[in-house]
């Protein structure tokens, strides 16, 4: 068994809006996300399903594929989970922190494959 802090967990800036600081078990990557209002995760997808969890502030999703132009805001206390596969993109319409689960854990993070973050 492992015991994290988010205290000690090193902080990632992805761009001048957003940090992030992932933990990378055997399966699963939880992944605390401090974006600034105005920053943009650009549209993307992955094999992974996605649960965010939001903490403070707003985030708003935009689908794409078979759900396009669907849009969820999300806020504090709301939980949003995405499928594997399914197109995304998320603005930060305040200072936000959420925390979002991956399983599988994220191989392209931790491979540094990740350029629609930065």
């Amino acid at each position: 068994m492992d015991q994290y802090n988010w205290a000690t967990i090193p902080r990632e800036e992805l761009n001048p809006k957003a940090v992030r600081q992932p933990i990378h078990t055997e399966r699963m990557t939880i992944a605390r996300l401090l974006l600034r209002k105005g920053a943009i995760v650009g549209m993307h997808q992955h094999e992974n399903e996605q649960v965010t969890m939001m903490k403070s502030g707003a985030l708003r999703f935009v689908f794409g594929g078979n759900e396009a132009g669907r849009e969820i805001v999300v806020r504090e206390g709301d939980v949003l989970q995405i499928p594997p596969n399914v197109p995304h993109m998320v603005e930060a319409l305040e200072d936000s922190m959420a925390t979002d689960l991956f399983s599988p854990r994220r191989e392209d993070w931790i491979r540094g494959d990740d350029a629609y973050l930065r």
